[in-house]
């Protein structure tokens, strides 16, 4: 399953084969546009606008000014799961707009597919299991975004070297690993293990276009890993949050991490959990300052640029070239 093809295709329109991640309340139009301007895809949740109604709004405002030559594709994140009511409103809306990518989070992508597809869009669905990726693949969705341990939000629990490992065994399309990267080797070595491209979103968050507060921004700078903490009891589902911000609020996660219910019908409810209680990957100690993203996409490519320099020699295992001389 899946197409090769659309790994080379993607990758050529691309100066970083990177995904500015879709981050609930952070990502703006403004960002998604940087990102883009900058070379690697930026992505919007339309459950960003506070309606439908906005949401066309915004996508009126995006639409002219991702189709200038030379950006790079955005795509837009739309929650797939039956508790979303805006979902087909929304939907509807980024048909009309013929975004070139949607993200289908939080279950199955099936019922986004045929609309996407029928425009000539590309369905990218994020999954957290072997099993959700196999059920994604088999849906028709184009590429597979893998939440691994350590990413921001919404968060998975597989080591990347054994999810790509199994997923490429039935799937052969673009897969894209989500789980604290912040630097450019970071995206040579997922290449080393299979993928094809890197999500990124802790690195954004702190990105001067965001809608992120300057509180939440200085959080990220002062964290470290040690101060992410799993949860399921904001969402329903296991998510990655700075634990200082879940003292702050009151929560007390604790120690087992069992799923819940999740549902986005109570949106107030929705929108008081995720302003008081900020989310984070455990690659939130790389990000050092607020800043703007074409600087961090300018940064991530001169690392990714120098992780393809010459191979280092192992001392002791493999003889440097002028020992090797007669």
């Amino acid at each position: 399953m899946g197409n090769p093809a659309l790994v080379r295709e993607l990758r050529a329109r691309l100066a970083l084969p990177a995904v500015a991640g879709p981050m609930f309340l952070v990502s703006s139009v403004k960002l998604t546009l940087a990102c883009c301007r900058a070379g690697i895809i930026g992505s919007l949740p339309a459950l960003n606008a506070r309606s439908s109604d906005i949401f066309e709004i915004w996508m009126a405002q995006m639409a002219p000014q991702a189709g200038e030559l030379g950006m790079a594709p955005y795509a837009i994140n739309i929650i797939v799961h039956h508790s979303n009511p805006r979902l087909e409103a929304d939907l509807s809306i980024a048909a009309r707009y013929e975004a070139p990518i949607i993200i289908a989070s939080v279950g199955n992508p099936a019922p986004v597919v045929e609309r996407v597809k029928g425009y000539g869009g590309l369905v990218f669905s994020d999954v957290a299991s072997v099993r959700h990726a196999r059920r994604a693949a088999e849906s028709g969705a184009d590429a597979l975004i893998l939440l691994c341990a350590g990413a921001g939000g919404q968060t998975g629990w597989l080591n990347p070297f054994a999810f790509v490992s199994e997923v490429r065994e039935f799937f052969v399309g673009p897969l894209i690993v989500a789980g604290g990267l912040t630097r450019g080797r970071h995206l040579r070595a997922i290449e080393q293990i299979g993928a094809d491209f890197g999500l990124l979103g802790t690195s954004f968050i702190a990105a001067t276009e965001s809608f992120a507060s300057d509180a939440y921004r200085d959080m990220l700078i002062e964290s470290g890993a040690d101060d992410i903490a799993t949860t399921s009891e904001v969402t329903g589902i296991p998510a990655n949050m700075l634990r200082p911000s879940l003292e702050r609020a009151g929560f007390k996660p604790s120690k087992e991490v069992k799923e819940g219910p999740f549902s986005v019908v109570s949106e107030t409810e929705t929108l008081r959990a995720w302003r008081d209680v900020w989310s984070a990957g455990h690659g939130v100690g790389d990000v050092r300052a607020a800043e703007p993203a074409a600087a961090i996409v300018t940064r991530l490519r001169e690392e990714y640029a120098a992780a393809a320099g010459p191979a280092k020699v192992c001392q002791g295992l493999v003889p440097a070239e002028d020992e090797m001389t007669p």
